[in-house]
């Protein structure tokens, strides 16, 4: 069976024409998250004639997703859903009208002079939302803004261009901008790079300077922040044999020129949550008819800090690190080392916990038992702790530096952490690119990856020498870690950790039976 060959419960042809026509929700960022996720619930809503209208994709950052796992299925995708009892849920989702990149930025300007557009959603990926650096605007970023916003290049300034339309359009109509990543603070991560291209436009005066007005204005222009969770790794192999096995042709497991991994099925584990800031001046998608929480900014704030930087974020972080220096491919073969249990174990519940948010909405503990006891011990998910170390440099402010800041803020005692400092250590025995055994392998992409490694050099397995001067500079940047980890005392203690790990082959093994006993 093709997708090409599924029977929806709606009209989808007329749903694509009304879509088009009348456009309600348009989102960027076409991966993997935004078919398993959004995409489902917008194909439930559909389902249950709750809309009449999908969603159009635009994908930004890698034109071929759209040309080799869109367009040629008319946009349809299978979702597996992999449960942690060993059922199989498969799903098509239809609910994806129209699949654009950024070469079709003047089909994206017919849409968003439409009235009846409500939602402009992501899946950008926190960088995407990156437009300055340390002497100010990167350079794409720069030379999008010095070139005339019709020219736009990237998925920001596309977006900007799309906003001065709808500007353009009755006095300003009303849009909502809803981030998805899963990034603390993401809907002001988003307006902040959309006024950064705003700005420099108007400043040369590319646009009208009133443009800014209407973007700061609430009544017109939110910026919602969210909290989103659900595991979606790379499409897999197994899943793919399964799926032939039951007669499902379209299983070709595509990697673009960009290493992006897709098909045009997407596996991914059945918990999942969204939790939104109910800010939709336009009027709202129904999406809190499919499970989504709307509430206000406060608590999703706590939401998102409490998964972020305790339930979940920083589990998946330590079990990243020491999974590729143990050389695990698997996170739910991990969930089976002694060692690894209790690392995530102290890092969640002991460590984690006693400086919890608790948004009110989800019990914290709750959250960690299901993590812990059901999410990451799913054997059918075939998920890597490569691809979770990816742009570690970037999340381990919020996922290791706001617990540090915690302890800090409540003048709490530290001397008795040891999962913290353990997951400042491990990532700096990871920048070494060396597992346990003494095998090379190749760390995963990472935009601070080259300079930090080149701190360590010189350190090698076995070597006496002293390590301070090669990891000072790593364990004391607040940019990396959130705070000076030296101004605490997890500087010092993750420094022992570390000369503890490059000891000799084994050494890691060593350090966490020892340290976790």
């Amino acid at each position: 069976m093709h997708l090409t060959d599924y029977k929806f419960p709606y009209d989808r042809k007329k749903m694509i024409e009304k879509t088009k026509n009348a456009p309600e929700w348009v989102h960027f960022g076409a991966g993997n998250i935004f078919r398993a996720f959004p995409c489902a619930l917008a194909e439930r809503l559909l389902a249950a004639g709750k809309i009449d209208t999908g969603i159009i994709a635009v994908e930004g950052f890698d034109p071929e997703i759209i040309e080799r796992a869109y367009l040629p299925y008319d946009n349809i995708s299978l979702l597996v859903t992999l449960c942690g009892d060993g059922s199989v849920k498969k799903c098509a989702i239809g609910s994806v009208a129209e699949a654009l990149t950024l070469d079709d930025a003047d089909r994206i300007e017919q849409i968003f002079r439409s009235p009846s557009l409500k939602l402009v959603s992501f899946t950008i990926t926190e960088k995407g939302y990156s437009v300055k650096g340390g002497r100010g605007l990167l350079p794409h970023v720069a030379s999008d803004v010095a070139d005339d916003p019709t020219d736009a290049k990237t998925t920001i300034g596309v977006l900007v261009r799309g906003l001065y339309a709808r500007y353009g359009c009755g006095g300003g109509l009303p849009i909502s901008l809803l981030s998805m990543d899963n990034c603390s603070g993401n809907g002001e991560k988003l307006r902040a790079a959309v006024l950064a291209y705003a700005e420099g436009w108007c400043a040369s005066g590319k646009l009208d300077a009133d443009f800014i007005r209407y973007l700061n204005d609430e009544e017109k222009v939110a910026f919602p922040c969210s909290m989103i969770d659900k595991i979606t790794p790379r499409p897999d192999v197994n899943v793919a044999k399964m799926l032939e096995d039951e007669g499902f042709c379209d299983t070709e497991i595509i990697v673009t020129s960009k290493k992006t991994y897709t098909a045009p099925f997407v596996n991914a584990e059945a918990p999942q949550y969204l939790v939104a800031e109910d800010k939709f001046p336009a009027g709202r998608v129904p999406l809190d008819e499919v499970g989504v929480i709307f509430t206000d900014r406060e608590t999703v704030d706590k939401t998102e800090k409490m998964k972020v930087c305790t339930c979940l974020n920083p589990l998946h972080t330590a079990l990243a690190v020491y999974g590729c220096l143990l050389g695990c491919t698997l996170i739910s073969e991990e969930m089976k080392d002694a060692e690894l249990i209790k690392l995530v174990n102290r890092l969640g519940y002991v460590e984690g916990l006693p400086v919890v948010v608790d948004p009110g909405i989800i019990s914290p503990k709750a959250f960690i038992d299901e993590v812990v006891g059901e999410r990451l011990p799913n054997p059918f998910m075939p998920d890597a702790p490569q691809r979770i170390a990816t742009d570690t440099s970037q999340k381990l402010p919020i996922r290791l530096g706001e617990t540090v800041k915690a302890y800090i803020g409540r003048g709490l005692d530290m001397s008795s952490l040891v999962a913290v400092p353990l997951v400042a250590a491990g990532w700096c025995r990871y920048l070494m690119a060396v597992d346990d055994e003494g095998g090379a392998f190749t760390p995963s992409p990472d935009p601070r990856l080259e300079e930090c490694m080149a701190r360590l050099a010189n350190v090698k397995l076995g070597c006496e020498i002293g390590v301070h001067d090669a990891v000072f500079p790593i364990l004391s940047d607040a940019s990396i870690f959130g705070v000076d980890l030296y101004s605490t005392p997890i500087g010092a203690r993750a420094e022992e950790y570390f000369a503890r790990m490059i000891a000799g082959k084994g050494a890691v093994r060593t350090t966490l039976r020892e340290l976790l006993a």
